[in-house]
């Protein structure tokens, strides 16, 4: 099978062909129909987040069974899953509290299989690592049965993948880790395919404001579309912030969500927060960033900040009602899908990313 290789970080990737073992017990053979290209995929390419080379990339992809390892129960050849990059061990405390996104056992941040050990490798016989145990960038891929959620049919490829990360990331943050009740007023700082899910999020939740904040016109339109009441245009940080408040009453959002991963916008969602207000930080920072707040005003006026991994997946059970909500109209998932490209043009895709274009690119894979 043709996959992306990453051999080192801050390396150009390449397309190869490899060679994929069998399933082995707790595992399956997935057939890859679509994989998003995902800013975490960018931080592992460019090396801000380290991880170990030669390596297949992707975490966002949905595709078909086509094979069962030994054990496997509650999947069949010819399912459609959409895989979930943290699958759960089901043994560790957090699994047994049905908190999966805190999964302490898993495998997937080893890169490896079931039993720990890789199922990709070169003609040479090198072992290629899978990122987070399901390396969606791939035409195939051996992945833990876990990590294989089927979802209803008719869900298409595309929208399916980015279930699999953006849109569990950014509707599950809305709607599990903060609890957005009706009728709250939400700011979204970064309008990606994370930031943008959280905009339909807070549409889902009956937030009676949601302004969007980005530098880039197109993706404020985007949102416009998909929900958010108003947009502003980022600029500097102080006429940013008098903006968000402005179209808040000049009160500030009950909630602001951050899905970039900068200090600069992590620093404005805790500012602009009015008392009794929480900042929710989705976005993902390269290792090592800090950033900082006044603390008697956020003490004073008990604000909150929340950490939101994966938008608290559970993902058996979210990923079906996700899907649901897509067929019903309340998540326009296929929005987010502005370019769809082949396994081949994934550099390009990759410095577009690098350009704030696009709300999510796919990679379509050919069927057979």
């Amino acid at each position: 099978m043709r996959a992306v290789v990453l051999e080192r970080p801050g390396a150009a990737v390449t397309v190869e062909s490899l060679e994929l073992d069998a399933p082995r017990a707790g595992e399956v053979l997935v057939r890859m129909e679509a994989s998003g290209v995902c800013h975490s995929d960018l931080h592992v390419r460019d090396g801000d987040w380290v991880r170990p080379g030669p390596i297949v990339l992707g975490h966002e992809g949905a595709g078909v069974v086509e094979a069962l390892g030994p054990g496997v129960e509650g999947l069949r050849v010819g399912d459609r899953v959409v895989l979930s990059w943290y699958y759960p061990c089901g043994r560790c405390r957090a699994c047994r509290q049905r908190s999966e996104w805190l999964c302490t056992g898993s495998q997937s941040i080893h890169h490896v299989g079931v039993d720990g050990t890789p199922r990709v490798h070169r003609t040479d016989g090198t072992p290629v690592m899978s990122y987070l145990s399901i390396g969606t960038m791939a035409e195939r891929m051996v992945v833990p049965a876990a990590a294989a959620i089927p979802i209803p049919a008719g869900v298409a490829p595309e929208a399916a993948a980015l279930i699999g990360c953006c849109v569990t990331t950014g509707v599950g943050a809305v709607l599990k880790t903060a609890g957005v009740p009706a009728g709250a007023a939400v700011a979204v700082y970064g309008l990606g395919g994370v930031g943008l899910s959280v905009v339909m999020g807070a549409v889902v939740a009956g937030a009676s404001t949601i302004v969007a904040i980005d530098r880039i016109g197109a993706k404020l339109d985007l949102a416009r579309e998909l929900g958010a009441t108003h947009t502003v245009l980022a600029t500097d940080a102080t006429a940013t912030t008098t903006a968000v408040r402005g179209a808040t009453g000049g009160r500030g959002p009950d909630f602001a969500f951050e899905a970039i991963g900068l200090a600069a916008t992590i620093e404005q969602a805790v500012e602009v927060l009015p008392p009794g207000g929480t900042a929710v930080l989705v976005g993902l920072t390269p290792f090592g960033v800090r950033a900082s707040f006044e603390v008697f005003p956020f003490v004073d006026g008990s604000r909150r900040i929340l950490g939101s991994n994966y938008g608290a997946a559970v993902a058996a059970v979210d990923f079906p009602r996700y899907a649901e909500l897509h067929l019903a109209g309340r998540l326009p998932i296929d929005r987010l899908v502005q370019r769809r490209i082949s396994i081949d043009e994934i550099e390009d895709a990759f410095a577009a990313m690098r350009r704030g274009e696009h709300a999510r690119q796919v990679i379509v894979f050919a069927e057979g």
